[in-house]
């Protein structure tokens, strides 16, 4: 027998990573082609330069990293020397930089500038992964990364609707209520919630049609290419928080007598509004389930996907963005070694200590995050 040192990640069931990774590509294309149909030319030059970009840097930093010892460059030219550096790849390096390349473009807005796009898509996929050695040994999600930097240095550069053909250049809808959550009637008036699910509305490419998100997220978890738990824990744990908040908007919206917009909305509406608005879907089926920057254990990923879920819900209803799905992946990126370094020699399932502790937090963030709504709204 022999023994051969690899990288992670490490697959302990009947499928290989290259087999996961052409499934997140199949069940990516339908909203790749949504993208590209409702953007146009608009959509599809953010998608190319997004791809040619992290192919190419991925390419020259792989070749730089794996560059076989004691060859000179001018060996690379010759039929063994090339054969030495071929020897270096696998479909897997073509497959994983295409899948966050295209990550990455479905979260930006249709129109962008192209050097926006180049400019985050070289920073997340060499800050956020090359930078620690490559393929399976980056802790953050590259997608997130390069979204996150251009959304700080480029902020006034992300326009949301300019590229759509049939949807103005206007404010997303988490845009239209944030800082005032009892204004959802002036939003649905605007969207409704089937335009939010047919993705009708401006916002990132691949985030607005939430029926595509969902059918891609069914294909993936039928083939087992994704961890449910992860995504169940993300929706769900945001899910709880916006149930808090919407219960405690409405009453308090109530009792102010804002008699025209509570006939124009109830609790289920605003649940379901934050439910289909900005990333959280996209985020949770394609992003908070990929299994290199995510924890190894099965309770370790619960807890990792309630976190980014009740992160992006700390961002929304608290923080000063309207949309933080970006922000929480990135932020429990950092948190997952030491997750799995917590959950280290212990058996690799669920207990009701653990169960308890983490609904006890999640009751305690819904008060939190319940008073502060309210204080928001005049409530307190």
């Amino acid at each position: 027998m022999k023994l051969v040192a690899q990288s992670a990640p490490y697959i302990r069931k009947k499928v290989s990573v290259q087999r996961m990774m052409i499934d997140v590509l199949i069940a990516l294309m339908p909203v790749v082609l949504f993208a590209c149909i409702q953007n146009g030319w608009s959509g599809i030059y953010v998608i190319l330069i997004s791809i040619a970009t992290m192919l190419i840097t991925e390419l020259v930093c792989h070749m730089l990293i794996k560059w076989p010892v004691g060859m000179k460059i001018k060996e690379l030219f010759s039929k063994d020397g090339f054969a030495r550096v071929k020897n270096q790849y696998t479909i897997n390096n073509f497959t994983a930089p295409l899948i966050s390349a295209l990550l990455y473009a479905l979260i930006m807005p249709a129109g962008c500038n192209g050097y926006v796009i180049f400019i985050g898509a070289l920073f997340g996929i060499l800050i956020g992964k090359m930078i620690f050695g490559g393929l399976g040994s980056n802790i953050f999600n590259p997608a997130a990364t390069g979204r996150v930097f251009v959304g700080v240095c480029f902020g006034s550069k992300l326009v949301y609707g300019q590229g759509g053909v049939d949807v103005s250049a206007s404010g997303t809808p988490l845009a239209i209520i944030k800082g005032n959550l009892g204004m959802l009637g002036n939003a649905l008036s605007e969207y409704s919630l089937l335009d939010l699910f047919l993705g009708q509305v401006p916002g990132s490419m691949g985030e607005v049609c939430a029926l595509l998100i969902l059918l891609g997220g069914i294909y993936l978890f039928v083939r087992r290419s994704a961890d449910i738990r992860a995504f169940l824990s993300m929706v769900g744990s945001f899910a709880i928080i916006t149930l808090t908040v919407s219960i405690t908007t409405y009453f308090i919206w109530t009792n102010q007598e804002h008699s025209a917009e509570i006939m124009s909305w109830n609790i289920f509406d605003m649940f379901m509004f934050e439910m289909l608005s900005g990333g959280l879907l996209f985020g949770a089926v394609f992003m908070i389930t990929d299994p290199v920057t995510s924890p190894t254990t099965k309770f370790g990923r619960i807890v990792f996907g309630t976190m980014a879920g009740v992160i992006t819900a700390l961002i929304r209803y608290c923080g000063a963005y309207p949309e933080g799905v970006a922000f929480s992946i990135l932020i429990a990126n950092m948190f997952a070694p030491a997750i799995d370094h917590l959950m280290r020699g212990k058996a690799n399932t669920y207990n009701w200590k653990q169960i308890l502790g983490l609904s006890l937090s999640i009751i305690l963030l819904c008060l939190i995050v319940g008073f502060t709504v309210a204080g928001q709204l005049g409530g307190l």
